[in-house]
């Protein structure tokens, strides 16, 4: 949840997680509360035997507050269980649109388009069970993170030797994280010129130095990131990334029913 002030964007999960395996996952659900200022559809899914996850049905509305409730004590012998609340803000709402086959990043705020950032997304040519792991993921992805430094290495392909040609490590500026699998907004280290004309990344989204700090100085975690263009599939659980789930799918990881 981050600081109980943090603010957020119109994606933004909600995710608690247990220290222990939850039997009655029906009887916990009924006890966690979520009210917001302005009306929301939403559901909870469960994702494991310790995790679950609120989603709305559609964005959230910005510049409002959100309470989320935990009414432990409630629950069959949890007496003396202390109840947890927090709170956070939703703010901009900021939607930003990747084509990776123009080469370009729009970032809406609010509905109006605020900066068109030149950028180059995965090369492609590396596959690793079948799945090409130098493209980058089209989808709906959410920002999870974001460092005005990041350490970005070639580990999440195996590659740790610094003698294989494949290996990398280098300090990345105003890094945007957007899944799981090592994906990120950041800025370009060098190679301007790929920018905005082809895609030579290893599945991140690079950006001038100038629109990747200025997204990283707007970013608020729960931000949309929507990528199209390439072969490579976002799944549903690769980070943040639930809103690739239709409304409908959403709802079946519920243990409340009807």
């Amino acid at each position: 949840m981050g600081e109980k002030t943090e603010k957020v964007g119109v994606g933004f999960p909600i995710i608690v997680t247990f220290d222990r395996d939850v039997k009655d996952k029906a009887a916990v659900e009924s006890v966690l509360d979520v009210e917001s200022e302005e009306a929301h559809e939403g559901a909870w899914r469960w994702v494991s035997a310790r995790k679950v996850i609120y989603r709305t049905k559609t964005y959230w509305k910005p510049y409002q507050k959100v309470l989320f409730t935990a009414r432990l004590s409630e629950l069959p012998g949890n007496t003396g269980e202390k109840n947890v609340s927090r709170r956070f803000a939703v703010g901009a709402k900021n939607i930003s649109v990747v084509d990776t086959r123009k080469h370009t990043m729009k970032v809406y705020r609010n509905g109006k388009l605020a900066k068109k950032i030149p950028i180059s997304a995965g090369k492609g040519g590396l596959i690793r069970n079948g799945v090409d792991v130098y493209l980058t993921t089209s989808g709906t992805h959410l920002t999870m993170g974001k460092k005005a430094v990041e350490t970005m290495t070639s580990s999440w392909m195996g590659v740790t030797d610094p003698k294989d040609p494949r290996y990398y490590k280098e300090e990345i500026p105003w890094a945007v994280r957007i899944s799981d699998s090592g994906e990120y907004v950041h800025q370009s280290a060098g190679y301007y010129q790929y920018l905005g004309n082809s895609n030579q990344s290893h599945g991140c989204v690079r950006a001038t130095p100038a629109g990747a700090k200025w997204f990283y100085t707007i970013a608020q975690r729960g931000d949309v990131v929507k990528i199209t263009g390439t072969k490579r599939k976002l799944q549903w659980n690769n980070g943040w990334s639930y809103w690739q789930l239709n409304w409908t799918q959403w709802k079946k990881g519920s243990a409340l029913k009807g």
